[in-house]
């Protein structure tokens, strides 16, 4: 049931009886369920879905990034990590040699991490696809080949970026036509891009790891200077792990690991679940106050500690505890606030250095099919348009995830060879008794842990359908592109009484428009149990839509 005091754009949430998809592009989502009309599986969904978003998305997916999938299949959840790590030759010293302090963010330095989202893609469907490589890529590949329309993300983050595009003859041949950045409606060419797909088609996902593509790939990358090589792509596979837990008032949460920050979201959630949401009421003072001083706990935690696992012990059990989110919900005070940079780890460890902010665009999907097997999903090439740097004639836009690692030897997210750095992605489901009821995400780098935060409580506390959880005016706390502070910012449809007691309160206050795409793109879908429905929401920050049969 709707809730009448909820927002509301009239947009409703879409209900279905038997499958779903959700994205953040139209044709994506009408791409997955495609798949799932032919007979597909939730996996074969997203896998098409997620191809469709690396031609119709470009500044926020494509096949040269990672991605990470949560796939519930009965009683099972299981996460599948498809993030590259560092190239061999990508070490500490290897930057000191050439003069960097720190990793360049664009060009061919950018660009040491192997792209692993296509192979999450072979892991992904060789436990759950139905249908063939064929079937799963064609859409993408027509898309690529014959053109698609620009739309009004891609168009927005091409005009902010004609710094970044304009120099770099491949990318401006793409995305730049007479002088002028291309504008929503214009349509748009990946001649090779499409021949690309079309022989992961034929030879399946390892052509961009062990086939001509792959080698073609680090040809053009180490001729410009990356340190990415053959053999690092050959070795590389996307692997199954453990996702990790905790509760919302009866809800089991479910999300991913490190090398992610999913346990930061768990912390948000853990600290706010000892106060009274549902008193404070949504989008009041005290709401937007609470949530921002838990991110700040989080966030220092999560700066502290997340790197890979396989090179350093992580303190999971303790991070996520209810016992140490007790403790952590006593340094709140409901009258002023904390200063974000000053916060300390509650769990002691050495001197990490500097923190840097984590950025970083992404697409969020999801998928559930008529077998009740559901598919959250995230994928990314890091900042808008990744390295910016497009290998050779292959069409792969590469990404910079390994821009975040850190050049300094006491920082727990340092560059090593062959380590995952530190990512934002965090795919999500929410289960009731054992079954799935919420399947989840955001893109939105620091965001997602908090845009995941307004959905929950929305959900739980107030009674909010999906697409009213999605659309209520949310906040970032951290930085956003391109900003050196630390704000607390909050979309314009935020009253100017709760934002000027926000301010009192000591919060940094900073208003954006009223529909922010800084705010991320967030997309659920949610299984509800009277009618036996799939309800499904999509956000209109960006370009996407949730759809079912």
């Amino acid at each position: 049931m709707r809730n009448p005091n909820g927002p509301a754009t009239g947009r409703p949430a879409n209900l279905a009886p038997t499958a779903m998809v959700t994205s953040s592009h139209s044709l994506a989502s009408q791409a997955g369920l495609e798949m799932l009309r032919r007979g597909g599986s939730a996996a074969d969904a997203a896998i098409a879905a997620n191809a469709v978003l690396c031609v119709v998305y470009p500044h926020m997916a494509g096949i040269g990034g990672d991605g990470f999938w949560l796939v519930a299949d009965g009683d099972d959840v299981r996460a599948l990590n498809g993030s590259g790590p560092a190239a061999s030759a990508a070490t500490i010293a290897w930057f000191r040699e050439k003069g960097h302090d720190a990793i360049p963010s664009r060009g061919p330095l950018a660009a040491l991490t192997v792209p692993g989202a296509v192979d999450g893609w072979r892991e992904l469907h060789e436990a759950y696809g139905r249908l063939s490589w064929g079937d799963l890529l064609a859409p993408a590949i027509g898309y690529a080949g014959d053109g698609a329309p620009v739309g009004r993300s891609l168009a927005d983050w091409i005009a902010k970026d004609v710094d970044v595009i304009g120099p770099r003859e491949a990318m401006a041949q793409l995305y730049i036509r007479d002088g002028q950045p291309l504008r929503e409606g214009d349509r748009v060419v990946h001649a090779d891009l499409a021949r690309t797909l079309r022989a992961i088609a034929e030879h399946g996902p390892r052509e961009l790891y062990d086939g001509s593509v792959g080698e073609r790939v680090t040809a053009a990358l180490e001729a410009t200077g990356s340190p990415l090589r053959a053999e690092d792509l050959a070795t590389f596979r996307a692997a199954w792990v453990d996702p990790i837990r905790s509760t919302y008032r009866g809800l089991e949460i479910v999300t991913f690991p490190p090398n992610t920050q999913g346990f930061a979201a768990l912390q948000v959630l853990n600290v706010i679940e000892g106060f009274d949401v549902q008193a404070w009421g949504d989008g009041t003072a005290d709401y937007y106050h609470h949530l921002a001083e838990a991110v700040k706990l989080a966030f220092a935690d999560r700066d502290a500690w997340l790197t890979d696992p396989a090179f350093e012990e992580i303190p999971l059990d303790r991070l996520v505890s209810k016992g140490y989110a007790e403790r952590r919900r006593s340094m709140i005070d409901p009258d002023r606030a904390m200063t974000m940079t000053e916060v300390p780890s509650g769990v002691e460890r050495a001197d990490v250095g500097g923190r840097r902010s984590a950025e970083g665009d992404t697409c969020a999907f999801s998928a559930v099919d008529g077998d009740g097997l559901a598919v959250s999903a995230i994928q990314s090439i890091y900042h808008d348009f990744g390295s910016a740097e497009i290998a050779g004639d292959t069409g792969v836009l590469v990404q910079n995830r390994g821009s975040f690692f850190a050049l300094e030897e006491n920082h727990p997210n340092r560059l090593e060879p062959g380590k995952r750095t530190f990512h934002t992605l965090i795919p999500s489901m929410a289960r009731r008794d054992g079954q799935v009821e919420l399947v989840y995400g955001t893109m939105g780098g620091e965001g997602q842990p908090q845009t995941q935060a307004a959905i929950v409580t929305r959900l739980e506390d107030f009674g909010y359908d999906v697409q009213q959880a999605i659309e209520a005016p949310r906040w970032l706390m951290g930085r956003t592109w391109g900003v050196d502070s630390r704000d607390l910012s909050l979309e314009g449809r935020v009253s100017d009484d709760v934002a000027r007691e926000l301010a009192r309160r000591g919060q940094p206050v900073k208003m954006l428009a009223n529909w922010d795409d800084n705010m991320g793109h967030a997309h659920a879908i949610r299984v509800r149990r009277e009618g036996g429905f799939l309800e499904g929401g999509a956000d209109p920050r960006g370009d996407g839509a949730a759809i079912g049969f």
